[in-house]
């Protein structure tokens, strides 16, 4: 797909300046409000995972398009004739693509992680958006194959996950207040930061990339409350020594629930039951923890 890395090589160079110069702007912004927003060590840790995210991306890219093309020469219907409504049409089933991987990533604990780096840090800011989660292009295109499978071509669905990914890396920032009536449409700043905080009521909400109808459809919508101020990173306090337990200290944490005295039935239970169960209740999920808080 010639036309495809073309444009997304275009796509690299006009939004890395962009990026650098809003990163630059918001650590301005924080020096200057004496806020606690950046930190070397994590900044760097962002960088590194986002790296190795791309790399990842790349080495397995000609599969998983390989992939998609195989289900697209076997679709059911023939593309949207009319450009506009195509790629409309494109823009909300990917979206709704990404919700629901998204979903499936807080609610199952093997994909949980992979996803959980992106969630580690304790800070909230623009190169947050860049803390990948690494191994998440090896089954990412798992989604896209029912878009394929309608009639959209695979080159374009890759264009549009590399623009809506702009759109879910801006939206990493303390320094945006609520949007009005935005609010209703997009996932904004302030939906993000709920997303991204480990306070109980906040747990597994805004799913959504670019909009937040999938959310207040599906019911995992919730606001930022001003009683309620975001705590950022993860429910238990984890200072990783290194890069290798960032990426990989829940696969570590499944590991011990393997070599536990349990059956087969139980260890599988583990692996894709949602994070914090557990057969004797002694861990709660986040649904029981935000249940026993409401008293509900």
């Amino acid at each position: 797909m010639p036309g495809t890395y073309e444009f997304e090589d275009l796509l690299l160079k006009l939004s890395t300046p962009f990026y650098i110069s809003l990163i630059a702007l918001e650590i301005l912004i924080t020096y200057r409000s004496h806020r606690v927003s950046y930190s070397v060590r994590d900044t760097l840790t962002n960088a590194a995972l986002m790296l190795l995210n791309g790399s990842v991306d790349l080495l397995f890219r000609a599969a998983y398009i390989g992939v998609l093309i195989w289900f697209y020469n076997f679709r059911i219907v023939e593309p949207i004739a009319n450009p506009y409504l195509y790629w409309f049409a494109l823009f909300l089933l990917e979206d709704l693509a990404f919700y629901t991987l998204h979903y499936v990533d807080h609610h199952s604990r093997l994909f949980w992680a992979v996803h959980v780096t992106h969630h580690s840090s304790e800070h909230f800011n623009l190169t947050t958006g860049f803390r990948s989660s690494v191994f998440q292009p090896l089954y990412r295109f798992v989604y896209f194959i029912p878009l394929v499978m309608i009639g959209f071509n695979p080159a374009d669905i890759v264009i549009m996950y590399s623009l809506t990914q702009i759109y879910g890396i801006i939206v990493h920032t303390e320094y945006v207040g609520k949007l009005g009536w935005l609010e209703y449409i997009f996932v904004t700043p302030s939906h993000h930061r709920v997303h991204h905080a480990s306070n109980v009521e906040y747990l597994d909400k805004n799913m959504g990339m670019c909009l937040i109808i999938w959310d207040r459809i599906f019911g995992t919508f919730q606001e930022e409350m001003p009683a309620v101020p975001p705590r950022y990173g993860l429910t238990k306090h984890t200072e990783a020594a290194g890069l290798t337990d960032t990426v990989f200290h829940e696969f570590v944490e499944i590991k011990k629930d393997f070599e536990q005295p349990v059956d087969l039935k139980t260890k599988f239970k583990y692996l894709l039951k949602a994070p914090g169960w557990s057969p004797d209740g002694s861990r709660q999920t986040s649904k029981e923890l935000q249940k026993e808080i409401s008293g509900k």
